[in-house]
């Protein structure tokens, strides 16, 4: 079954300037939503700058092993290719070195498969030298099993100092460049990875909750970031827009510190390799106090989407921490209920009951308290305005009169200072 896309002429489709032309190739073997999975695919290729002029797709309950779907239907992926003036075959699912050559040399178009687009995208969205250093590393990760079945990986002899016997082949040095290269990425990383360690050890010390935004990609959750902290942090709309995590000061309630932290984002099969890559910094959720779980309200595929964020963020280990599951573009889809939380960061709809929302989630960490601070324990004060919220301050004659909120790992730090024990003590 093919489904090619035409203009109400008749004529062929024209790919926008700049674009390369692509047909893609599905398997439909009932696993998943094979709508769902066309309209991703063709999505992720909008986004690397490819322009998807047909989406081929096969009932088949598996991959064939040496071609993926069978030398017959690569034949008719020829011709639609040749019909359509295609530059590039986007295969569906992930190959190995051998199908890939062996679907080149039927179809004679440059062919590449779904992780490898994916790794692409990551690729141009890296900003920081760490996400650079992460994306490098997931494409060494995948290349390194499938150098033996590249066409442009053959084994050819070549001599000289370090080499062993006669010779070494060129697929033998390859492997052991990508080996070298991969443990000095890794190296690199883990010093990063220490420094953010450093920092989020300061965070638990102090006391800070820390809230994660997590979701599939493209539902909104930098312009959320940015809404409710008046961040300036990238936004496009697009797939893997933001691959760093951004960390925002936020006061909600009684939390006059609060850090909002935005992920990357998941989509459906992502690959195993950026999995480990960005194990580190998706691991930053691993240490949230508090989950935001955004979805897209606008989208016919919202669930689909929240069923893949919940599956990641259970394989990441986070299935445990507190969640709550807002919808984000409410302005987008006006009309129709949605059954949770929902909110629009364009025009800020939603976004006092979601800072409500948060306070509640996380009111069991602070204590309300009225103190009495001698003055000579007027660094007690600072402590608090540093670390707690301030409501209220007087000095009178006999010390400063607060009335705050403190966060509970401190709070005994100021219990001999309390106008009111027995009020503070049914906090506890």
């Amino acid at each position: 079954m093919s489904e090619v896309y035409k203009d109400e002429t008749g004529a062929w489709p024209t790919a926008r300037e700049g674009s390369e032309r692509a047909v893609t190739l599905s398997l439909d073997s009932g696993e998943y939503d094979i709508d769902e999975a066309l309209s991703e695919l063709a999505a992720l290729c909008d986004t690397a700058g490819a322009e998807v002029l047909a989406q081929a797709v096969q009932k088949r309950e598996r991959p064939d092993k040496g071609s993926f779907a069978g030398a017959g239907k690569l034949e008719e992926r020829k011709e639609l290719c040749e019909s359509l003036e295609a530059e590039l075959l986007v295969v569906d699912g992930e190959l190995s070195g051998a199908q890939l050559r062996n679907i080149e040399d039927a179809t004679d178009v440059r062919v590449i498969d779904r992780t490898t687009l994916i790794l692409d995208i990551f690729a141009r969205a890296a900003k920081s030298a760490e996400g650079k250093l992460q994306v490098e590393l997931a494409q060494l990760a995948y290349r390194l099993p499938r150098l033996a079945g590249s066409r442009r990986e053959l084994s050819r002899l070549g001599g000289g100092i370090g080499t062993r016997g006669p010779g070494e082949s060129k697929l033998e040095s390859d492997r052991r460049y990508i080996r070298s290269r991969m443990a000095a990425l890794k190296a690199r990383l883990e010093l990063l990875e220490a420094r953010r360690g450093e920092t989020r050890r300061s965070r638990e010390k102090r006391g800070v909750p820390v809230v994660a935004l997590a979701g599939y990609t493209n539902v909104g959750k930098s312009s959320l970031l940015n809404a409710l902290t008046g961040a300036d942090a990238t936004v496009e709309n697009k797939l893997f827009a933001t691959l760093d995590p951004t960390a925002r000061r936020l006061s909600v309630g009684d939390l006059q510190n609060l850090i909002l932290v935005d992920t990357v984002g998941f989509v459906s099969r992502l690959p195993h390799s950026l999995v480990e890559a960005f194990k580190s910094t998706l691991e930053e959720i691993k240490y949230a106090d508090l989950i935001l779980l955004v979805a897209d309200a606008a989208s016919p595929s919202r669930e689909s989407q929240l069923k893949v964020a919940r599956e990641t963020l259970s394989s990441l280990g986070c299935a445990d921490i507190p969640t709550i599951t807002v919808y984000n573009k409410r302005d987008l889809a006006p009309s129709e209920p949605l059954p949770a939380l929902a909110v629009s960061a364009k025009t800020g709809e939603g976004l006092d009951k979601l800072k409500a929302a948060i306070s509640a989630a996380l009111s069991e960490r602070v204590v309300r308290c009225e103190l009495r601070l001698p003055f000579e324990k007027a660094g007690l004060a600072a402590l608090l305005r540093e670390r707690g919220n301030v409501l209220k301050e007087e000095y009178k004659a006999d010390g400063l009169y607060i009335t705050a909120t403190v966060e509970r790992a401190l709070y005994p730090r100021f219990e001999e200072y309390l106008l009111d024990r027995g009020s503070a003590e049914e906090q506890e």
